[in-house]
């Protein structure tokens, strides 16, 4: 028989949803201290804050690190030589896909003045704006871009796509980010979905901002260092946009933070991919991980090589 596989896992939630599989030996560690056993096949890094631990992975040979998330910005930082790292596309495309739905329409329909006024036990009908035959900007076209376009589309919008570089495929054109400038005032939404990098990193600044027609609403379900906080409150205090927040920077969001308070900013806290679809999603992945190193292929979604 051969040797078993040395899965890591960061707690028994995981290794339940994962479920027993012949000649795989699973080891609880969540990556806060040292690591029980010398060597790893498979390492399943912590779904928050995991990236600031993957330093104990150091002196330890580990064949493969599954990430539970899919951006990977700051992993090339601290991630020890020698390491093949996996990020969690497939996982939560779905949920993230989901929750820019709810924030738009939610801000759309007016949804956050109707839960205040029945806090207070008042009845406040209004009229608000609808998203049948608005402008939709998606900036980044990855998997939740698409999952978004997927969702979007039955809710007779036009969607305007926005990638890195310009191409096209079945749906039509996929224009540049270079192209922004013109397309920002066309725009009634933006929805911001784009990878932190160094050329994403305060993407969203106050020209960014100044392009946006009045009244346009931009979500942001990216990273929160794409967007530069005190020019999203500068814009959102003089009234003209509207915001949707899944992310902010910092991360939490100080209590207290004036955005907090305005009216015409609805803050999830990043909770994009938290819903009850991530651990059998999650799960599944990790078999196929597992189930492509007994077979000796190679790992599915492989990002970085340090």
């Amino acid at each position: 028989m051969t040797t078993p596989l040395r899965v890591g896992v960061p707690g028994t939630t995981l290794q339940k949803a994962i479920g027993d599989i012949d000649n795989v030996e699973f080891v609880s560690w969540d990556m806060s201290g040292p690591p029980p056993v010398p060597t790893f096949d498979i390492v399943v890094q912590p779904y928050m804050g995991g990236t600031t631990k993957l330093g104990a992975l150091a002196g330890v040979p580990t064949r493969l690190v599954q990430s539970q998330s899919i951006g990977y910005d700051g992993v090339d930082e601290v991630l020890p030589p020698g390491n093949v790292f996996a990020n969690a596309s497939s996982v939560h495309e779905t949920s993230t896909a989901e929750l820019t739905l709810a924030l738009i329409l939610a801000a759309q329909r007016g949804i956050p003045d109707f839960v205040r006024a029945a806090g207070v036990g008042r009845w406040a009908p209004a009229r608000h704006a609808s998203l049948a035959d608005r402008t939709v900007l998606l900036l980044g076209y990855g998997g939740v871009g698409k999952a978004i376009e997927d969702r979007l589309l039955p809710f007779e919008v036009t969607v305007v796509r926005v990638a890195t570089t310009a191409r096209t495929d079945e749906r039509g054109a996929i224009h540049g980010i270079d192209e922004l400038p013109r397309l920002l005032p066309q725009a009634d939404i933006v929805v911001v979905g784009v990878p932190l990098n160094d050329s994403t990193t305060g993407l969203v600044d106050d020209e960014f901002l100044a392009a946006m027609r009045d009244g346009a609403l931009l979500v942001n379900i990216a990273r929160g260092a794409v967007a530069n906080t005190d020019a999203i409150l500068r814009s959102a205090e003089s009234g003209r946009l509207r915001f949707a927040l899944d992310v902010t920077d910092p991360e939490p969001l100080p209590d207290g933070h004036p955005l907090f308070a305005l009216t015409n900013v609805l803050i999830s806290p990043h909770v994009g991919g938290a819903s009850t679809a991530m651990m059998p999603r999650m799960a599944q992945l990790v078999r196929e991980q597992i189930e492509r190193m007994q077979r000796g292929d190679e790992p599915v979604n492989v990002v970085l090589r340090t």
